[in-house]
């Protein structure tokens, strides 16, 4: 899927345009991602600007997987999407 496919797709889901996702994005450090706090509120502030609960047991997975592991932007997509499946 392209970039402008995603996007579209996104925002589609969930209303957060690309700019708002990329001004998300542009505010994080790289360290940030190996805070579990800082990680906890990015989380919160993606949730809240997309409009998508995210339940406790997927926080601590997304906290879990960006804290543990180096994100390439490639993952980034992987993880934007585990914000939008559906609560099981």
């Amino acid at each position: 899927m392209s970039n402008n496919g995603f996007f579209d797709n996104l925002n589609k889901k969930t209303n957060v345009t690309e700019q708002q996702l990329k001004s998300v994005a542009n505010s994080i450090n790289p360290g940030d991602l190996k805070d579990e706090k800082k990680v906890r509120a990015l989380i919160s502030q993606i949730s809240t600007l997309a409009g998508v609960p995210v339940s406790k047991q997927k926080e601590d997975q997304i906290v879990n997987y960006l804290v543990n592991n180096k994100l390439n932007p490639q993952q980034m997509q992987a993880m934007i999407q585990m914000f939008m499946k559906p609560k099981k």
